[in-house]
């Protein structure tokens, strides 16, 4: 975490290392992420090489990116939810499932953007 006071090029260098260590908590505790991942590795220099323009190329990057982000926010959550007790309670499903719904929803963008990209 960032020092309270820091700023400029020490802040940027501080921000980067905790996102580092975030990536290779993800990568390391969630299945889930790697196997986004891995889709991600596929599907990026697909997207790059068949969309025919910016556009068409940025749409079909940026949705699978989308996916790696949402699953980022949704393995916090997780984390902040089992930190607190592992115990059954209505919130902390709650909280799980919504997070659960909001990376299914960015996979089901992937499978529109790429369609009407594609195929339309």
């Amino acid at each position: 975490m960032a020092k309270p006071g820091e700023t400029g090029i020490k802040r940027i260098i501080s921000a980067t290392h905790n996102s580092i260590k975030g990536f290779k908590a993800c990568w390391q505790h969630e299945a889930a992420f790697r196997q986004e991942a891995y889709l991600c590795i596929i599907l990026v220099p697909l997207g790059l090489i068949l969309g025919e323009n910016g556009i068409e190329k940025s749409l079909l990057v940026g949705v699978c990116l989308l996916v790696l982000v949402v699953e980022i926010l949704n393995s916090g959550i997780e984390a902040v939810v089992d930190r607190i007790s592992h115990e059954h309670h209505e919130l902390s499903g709650r909280a799980k499932d919504m997070g659960s719904a909001a990376v299914f929803v960015s996979l089901v963008m992937v499978g529109i953007v790429w369609a009407l990209v594609l195929f339309f």
